[in-house]
């Protein structure tokens, strides 16, 4: 079968969360599955370290889809015109995004409705995009994959999708991450916190994200316990907002927060290794993956009780309520003071890990694959 995928989000050096799910699984799906031809459809001239397989044949399709005009010129205009050059049977989309105008059947995969949850953290043509579009691609879709059930349940309820159309195929996270010794960890520590344990935050620095609860957070915790823990910010400044510049600029410990902005994935494993524990409490996930890198690197997790972390985490983290500064101040403490208490959390982090894999993820996700191309099959009869 002629298998057309969107890869625009395949930049070298430049992969983030969806980016690095669509490159574990296609890495995986196109290697395991020579029987089938792939069609990779870039919006740019794209690197060499995509084409995993002599099964894909590369295309560049303009123009780059990066704002809501283009993403209609890409996939209404462009995209439709490859389907058909090619002969495409199934278009498949790891970033949600689907042609409405083209009649090959696709398959897409929804990381999370955070826009509908939360329209006001997106800019304006970003929401009103995700918000007219997202809807009519769910429906579109032969099937949809998505990485939690709450995501799953999330599809169903907003959007009156059928639950049997959706399969929840989780993400993995980097196989390469594990603990350190402690020799290393100072090393670390001396390089990226000043010599000083430091919780850890991973990830853009989007709403979201919750940093602005965070730095009043840690300042709550650094009043009461003033000893030498330091917070280190991982991620680029892309979405920072008048809210989380507030909040920073009030804090009587920023002196104490330490950015590094993005990371290359060496330094990142070794700085995950070697927290204290990561500081993750988004107010919305759809899945989380920095909590999964952690459970890697044996490192403590705390993370927020709503929406799919606590379906993630389990019971190998400390859950704590996102909107309350109290609530991650006392996680924070707690972590900090109790050795005995982040021992026990690795271990059941390091058991909860071995429910996730990328080899999982792609396992799962080329069954839903599959199902639809047994569907185009079935009607072609």
């Amino acid at each position: 079968m002629k298998i057309a995928v969107n890869t625009r989000l395949f930049i070298k050096g430049r992969l983030e969360g969806i980016g690095w799910f669509s490159y574990e699984c296609l890495k995986r799906i196109t290697t395991q599955h020579p029987e089938h031809q792939f069609y990779f459809i870039f919006d740019r001239k794209f690197d060499e370290e995509f084409i995993f397989a002599d099964n894909i044949e590369p295309i560049v399709a303009f123009p780059q889809a990066r704002h809501p005009f283009l993403y209609y010129l890409w996939f209404e205009h462009s995209i439709p015109r490859v389907l058909k050059r090619v002969g495409a049977d199934l278009f498949f989309s790891p970033d949600g995004y689907l042609s409405l105008c083209s009649k090959t059947p696709s398959v897409n995969v929804f990381h999370d409705l955070n826009f509908e949850h939360y329209p006001e953290d997106l800019p304006y043509f970003e929401r009103k995009f995700y918000r007219h579009y997202f809807p009519k691609y769910a429906h579109k879709a032969l099937r949809i994959a998505t990485v939690s059930e709450y995501s799953k349940n999330d599809i169903v309820s907003l959007y009156g999708v059928d639950n049997d159309k959706i399969d929840v195929v989780y993400n993995g996270a980097n196989e390469s991450f594990g603990p350190i010794s402690e020799p290393e960890k100072q090393v670390v520590r001396e390089r990226f916190a000043h010599g000083a344990p430091y919780f850890l935050f991973v990830g853009s620095l989007h709403p979201r994200k919750n940093l602005a609860r965070l730095f009043p957070a840690f300042d709550q915790f650094k009043i009461s316990d003033n000893d030498s823990v330091k917070l280190v910010i991982v991620g680029e400044k892309k979405w920072w907002t008048e809210a989380i510049e507030k909040a920073y600029n009030q804090m009587n410990y920023k002196d104490d927060v330490i950015f590094t902005g993005r990371l290359p994935v060496k330094d990142l494993h070794q700085v995950i290794a070697s927290a204290l524990a990561i500081t993750y409490v988004s107010y919305f996930e759809g899945f989380g993956i920095p909590i999964l890198e952690a459970f890697y690197c044996h490192t403590p997790v705390i993370t927020s009780q709503v929406t799919s972390m606590p379906e993630v985490a389990g019971d190998a983290a400390i859950l704590v309520d996102p909107m309350s500064i109290s609530s991650i101040a006392d996680g924070m403490a707690r972590m900090a003071n109790d050795e005995n208490l982040r021992k026990s959390l690795v271990e059941k982090g390091i058991e909860r890990s071995a429910l996730f894999s990328w080899q999982k993820s792609s396992e799962r996700l080329w069954n839903t694959i599959q199902k639809a191309l047994d569907t185009i099959n079935q009607e072609a009869k």
